[in-house]
C-alpha cells in the first residue's frame, strides 16, 4: 500500500468510474474520500469487493438515525458544557458572496461525509482486525429504507490546496491544528479545504481552539464513539471482510496484512478528533445538517 498513490475521479475509467459515481450517490455527497481513492489505486480488486460489502450499510433508516445522532452528540456536548460556539456572517469574514457560498457548501459536504466515514472506518477495522461483527436488527428502522430527503441537495464539490500551498499567514493556526490533532503527516482534507479561505480558518481556529481542547469536546468525541458502537450492534447484515473471508476471495496473506494496517490507521488516532471537529466548524457557518429525524 502506497498512501501517496491515489486514483482521482477525473482519471477513473470503466468500472472504477462507475464505482466512484455509486460511492457519491450512496453517500449523498459530491466527493470520493482519500480512503477510497487510495484503495482503488493500490488494490482495485479489494476496493470493488469492499464497496459491494459496505454499500447496503448506508441505505437504511437506522443508518440515517445514526448519522444525525453522531453529529448531535458532538454539538450537544459543546452546548451543554462550554461557551457558545462562535457564529460568523459573511461580513465577519470579508468574503464575496460567491466565496461565501463555496465555503459553506464545501464545509457542508464534509459535514455530510463525516458520519459515513466514521462508520466505514469502524466497520472495516473491526471486521478485519478485532473480530467478527454482529447483526442483530431489532426494529423496523434496521431494515427500512433511508429517507430520500436526508442530506439531499446539500454540499458542493470540494476543492483543496496542497500541503505546501498553505498561506504563510496561516502558519500559527496550522501549527496549533497539528498539535491539537496529533498530526504527523500531511494535513487532512478538511483543513486543506478550509485553508482556501485563510481569513475564516485563522479566525475560526483562534475562537475554537479553547473549545476543542475542552472537556466538553472530549466528552462529545466519547459520546460519538458510543453512537458508532451502538449502531455496529444492529447492522442489517455482516459485511464479509474478515481475514478468513478475504482469503476465501483469493487475497494472499501479505495483502490482507497490508490492508489490515491501512484500515487500522484510519480508525485510530487523530482521525477521531478530525471527523468530530468538522461538525464544530460547520456549526459556525450554519452549515451543519440535521440533528434528529
Amino acid at each position: 500500500m502506497d498512501p501517496s498513490t491515489q486514483l482521482y475521479e477525473q482519471d477513473a475509467t470503466g468500472w472504477q468510474r462507475g464505482m466512484y459515481e455509486d460511492v457519491k450517490t450512496t453517500l449523498r455527497a459530491p466527493i470520493v474520500n482519500w480512503f477510497f481513492r487510495t484503495l482503488t489505486a493500490n488494490e482495485p480488486v479489494f476496493a470493488r469487493y469492499m464497496w459491494g460489502q459496505l454499500k447496503p450499510l448506508f441505505q437504511t433508516r437506522a443508518f440515517g438515525d445514526y448519522t444525525v445522532s453522531y453529529r448531535d452528540t458532538v454539538l450537544s456536548a459543546l452546548e451543554d458544557g462550554s461557551p457558545d460556539l462562535p457564529r460568523y456572517r459573511r461580513d465577519d469574514l470579508d468574503v464575496r458572496p460567491a466565496e461565501w457560498r463555496e465555503l459553506r457548501g464545501q464545509l457542508a459536504t464534509f459535514d455530510i461525509v463525516a458520519p459515513r466515514l466514521a462508520l466505514t472506518f469502524a466497520v472495516c477495522d473491526r471486521a478485519m482486525n478485532d473480530g467478527p461483527l454482529e447483526s442483530d436488527p431489532d426494529d423496523a428502522a434496521s431494515m427500512a429504507p433511508l429517507p430520500p430527503w436526508l442530506d439531499r441537495d446539500r454540499g458542493r464539490s470540494v476543492t483543496m490546496i496542497d500541503d505546501d500551498g498553505v498561506p504563510n499567514d496561516l502558519s500559527d493556526a496550522i501549527d496549533g491544528i497539528r498539535e491539537f490533532h496529533g498530526l504527523e503527516g500531511g494535513l487532512p482534507s478538511i483543513y486543506r479545504c478550509l485553508a482556501q479561505w485563510p481569513g475564516y480558518l485563522d479566525l475560526a481556529w483562534t475562537d475554537l481552539e479553547p473549545i476543542l481542547e475542552s472537556a466538553a469536546f472530549e466528552r462529545g468525541c466519547d459520546d460519538a464513539d458510543a453512537v458508532v458502537d451502538a449502531h455496529l450492534e444492529k447492522l442489517p447484515y455482516v459485511p464479509r471482510l474478515s481475514p478468513t473471508a478475504l482469503a476465501d476471495q483469493g487475497f494472499d496473506k501479505s495483502t490482507v496484512e497490508e490492508l489490515q494496517e491501512f484500515v487500522r490507521s484510519f480508525n485510530r488516532g487523530a482521525i477521531e478528533t478530525v471527523l468530530t471537529a468538522i461538525f464544530v466548524y460547520a456549526a459556525t457557518l450554519d452549515a451543519a445538517g440535521e440533528r434528529s429525524l
